[in-house]
């Protein structure tokens, strides 16, 4: 296939670009499109050379973009308006007003892309926006299909279970303005979908974030889950990721003394033998509950143990107990690792520790999407 001309809307901090590069597909980013400052200085400190537009999408005229000719969008909209922790406004959340005025132009564009992929949150799925989308390609001639799928699925102990669309222009209609009936396009799967051939499907959301999470208040079948989760050999160990000792000052991630006592039952705690961890989100490092996994770094010392009589104990005892686990935040570059970014992407100098966690919380799953690009485009 000759190089690909891709457009990349909504951009952040370069997670599509990367999972392009990972997919091995022949294809040049012609312009990234992102309003948030901070992912825009992370995308330029990673991709000097690509034309990356810090302004609004519904601010770009269709004539601006007929002159970009692309053979393939790929976008990540705002999720909040989707999210079970937001208000869920949907279409009418002045968030979704970008994603609206994409729809509106693609239809009228003087030359439709052959390829689109979409990723959003659990929830978008049984959204308007989503109708939105679907009545748009379908007029538009395209067969696509929709997709709930997790890191789990390529081996990636994280789970960060997401929406994709991946869309591809019928063959018949590649001559714009000739309608042709596209098939019944795959309903999105309420349930759990993989990627073939890369081990099970993976845990849904929901059951990973749970309001009982851990020992004191865990309840069997929690147990059982996280327990089979962790015997999940198609899925490698948390250590495979984590970023060699000498190289970081691990003081620095450790859990300071008011959020053990504050937080301790409500930790998502795992070790580096673990095959899972909870979704990572903007909040991790600044806010504790569902924000992301926590690694204990002692190994000496039993969860039970430390856990077991923690009612009975004093204030200062309990931080003891709590202090012999040595619990610490994930790095942000082991976040990254998680999140299938390569070595070669790194943070600029004046990004705060606070921001790379935002950043990558607000960012997608590399590995992930480059399977699909490359379902999509075989």
């Amino acid at each position: 296939m000759e190089g690909l001309r891709v457009l990349e809307l909504y951009s952040g901090i370069g997670g599509m670009h990367y999972a392009l590069k990972e997919s091995g597909i022949s294809a040049q980013v012609v312009a990234a499109i992102d309003i948030n400052t901070t992912a825009n200085q992370i995308y330029k400190h990673n991709f000097p050379d690509t034309t990356l537009w810090n302004k609004t999408i519904e601010g770009i005229t269709l004539d601006v973009f007929n002159k970009l000719p692309f053979d393939m969008i790929l976008m990540s909209p705002p999720c909040q308006p989707f999210t079970r922790i937001g208000l869920q406004g949907d279409i009418a959340d002045p968030r979704t007003k970008s994603f609206l005025y994409i729809l509106d132009l693609l239809p009228r564009l003087c030359r439709l892309p052959r390829f689109i992929l979409l990723e959003n949150v659990k929830g978008f799925e049984s959204s308007s926006a989503r109708e939105c989308l679907v009545k748009t390609l379908m007029e538009c001639g395209y067969t696509f299909q929709e997709i709930m799928v997790s890191p789990t699925s390529v081996g990636i102990p994280n789970s960060r279970l997401r929406y994709f669309l991946i869309a591809k222009l019928s063959t018949e209609n590649k001559i714009h303005g000739h309608s042709c009936q596209p098939r019944q396009p795959n309903k999105a799967p309420q349930g759990e979908s993989h990627i073939p051939g890369n081990g099970p499907p993976c845990q849904p959301q929901e059951d990973m974030q749970g309001a009982r999470v851990l020992y004191k208040q865990e309840t069997t079948m929690d147990a059982q889950r996280k327990m089979s989760q962790n015997n999940d050999l198609s899925v490698r160990q948390i250590q495979d990721f984590l970023e060699p000792q000498m190289e970081v000052n691990l003081e620095h991630y450790l859990l300071p003394p008011k959020t053990l006592l504050r937080y301790a039952l409500l930790l998502d705690i795992v070790r580096p033998t673990c095959r899972r961890s909870v979704c990572f989100t903007k909040g991790y490092g600044r806010y504790v509950e569902g924000t992301g996994s926590v690694l204990q770094c002692c190994m000496e010392t039993e969860m039970e143990n430390v856990f077991g009589g923690l009612d009975q104990f004093s204030e200062e005892e309990k931080l003891q107990q709590l202090l012999k686990l040595r619990l610490r935040y994930f790095t942000p570059r082991e976040l990254a690792n998680l999140m299938g970014f390569p070595q070669s992407f790194s943070f600029p100098e004046q990004i705060s520790t606070k921001q790379q966690y935002r950043a990558l919380g607000n960012s997608l799953n590399v590995v992930v999407v480059a399977r699909l690009l490359q379902m999509l485009v075989s």
